[in-house]
């Protein structure tokens, strides 16, 4: 784990934020390993990760989420999260994110304007974090447009992903988790009951974190990819904006 600058971090370590980790790649394992490893927890701090509705399908998946405290990925449960001063780790691209299939030059992350509007109406920071070798622990098969589409509809990752021998197991791959300055709101554009007190105002304030996040995010991934891997050396990052 490396804090690109940790002064600017260390205060928040025991404070309310919101951790934004990319990418999410075919499984978010970037988020799982943040939340659940112990050494992770000594930079990071505790905090409680938001995950999708459909996982907690799963009888003892759900039971695990129980055990860690996790928070459920629509918005009233994460509102609700915040409201209770809780400290909160997401990957911003979500499901949508499963179908950006990362290219030799080219690695992907999706932003959604949804977690800064938050961030304001909490008056929490937003602090990003990328997670080098995240996008490369699985792959999948591609399949036809529509199906990807209905998955994108009903909120659910309609995928087939395969890793180690075809097995779900991933494959063995380093990671590296670089936390970037956090990004933090201005003036509140809400009221105290989470009404809106100048829907310009706090346009302009989630615009303006957005803007600070991706480019932030941009700049630590051109900052130490090539100290991940040389051959990493020619690679981009484009963020796309959440559909």
């Amino acid at each position: 784990v490396v804090a690109d600058e940790y002064d600017t971090f260390k205060n928040l370590v025991d404070q309310p934020a919101i951790l934004g980790i990319s990418p999410h790649g075919i499984f978010p394992f970037g988020l799982a390993f943040a939340a659940l490893s112990e050494q992770s927890e000594k930079v990071f701090g505790s905090f409680r990760a938001v995950v999708a509705t459909a996982t907690q399908l799963i009888p003892w998946v759900r039971d695990v989420l129980i055990w860690v405290r996790a928070v459920d990925a629509s918005r009233s449960s994460v509102d609700r999260a915040l409201s209770n001063k809780s400290r909160i780790g997401l990957a911003p691209g979500g499901i949508a994110e499963i179908l950006q299939t990362p290219r030799p030059d080219r690695e992907y992350a999706i932003v959604g304007k949804g977690i800064f509007r938050l961030a304001v109406k909490h008056q929490v920071p937003v602090v990003p974090i990328y997670c080098f070798g995240s996008s490369m622990l699985m792959k999948r098969l591609k399949l036809p447009a529509i199906v990807e589409k209905m998955g994108l509809m009903l909120r659910i990752s309609l995928v087939v992903f395969f890793g180690k021998w075809g097995l779900p197991i991933p494959f063995r791959q380093r990671l590296l988790y670089v936390m970037g300055r956090p990004v933090y709101p201005t003036q509140a554009g809400f009221c105290s009951d989470g009404g809106l007190t100048g829907t310009r105002d706090a346009d302009a304030q989630v615009e303006a974190m957005y803007n600070n996040y991706c480019q932030e995010l941009v700049r630590i991934f051109d900052r130490h990819k090539e100290s991940y891997a040389s051959e990493w050396e020619n690679k981009s990052l484009m963020i796309l904006p959440a559909k």
